[in-house]
């Protein structure tokens, strides 16, 4: 492989990574539908800020979010909203898994 495919493999998987955590997929999920404060997505997670302030700062790194503080709350938002299509296309191998073990089954 070449060097220029490598690192783009790498890059990938970087971003993959960062979307390998329960909490992580849940707080993109919730920016899906708009902006959040840290505040609202420390509840939806339901951990302290300052795990959830580690999981915004992977997602951050990774370039798949965005933030914007305003006086004392700081607000985040998706930044490439491409990863939504992503996350389709993990439901539908979800779905063909349900359909392959309900076939298996019978």
């Amino acid at each position: 492989m070449d060097e220029t495919t490598r690192v783009r493999l790498e890059a990938r998987a970087r971003i993959i990574k960062a979307l390998g955590h329960a909490s992580r997929l849940m707080m993109i999920d919730e920016l899906s539908f708009g902006e959040r404060c840290v505040c609202e997505l420390r509840d939806l997670v339901g951990a302290d800020l300052s795990t959830v302030s580690k999981h915004l700062s992977v997602l951050k790194n990774a370039g798949l979010v965005e933030d914007e503080k305003r006086g004392t709350q700081v607000f985040y938002r998706l930044k490439v909203p491409c990863v939504l299509k992503f996350f389709s296309c993990v439901e539908a191998v979800l779905e063909n898994q349900a359909r392959e073990a309900q076939r298996i089954s019978r």
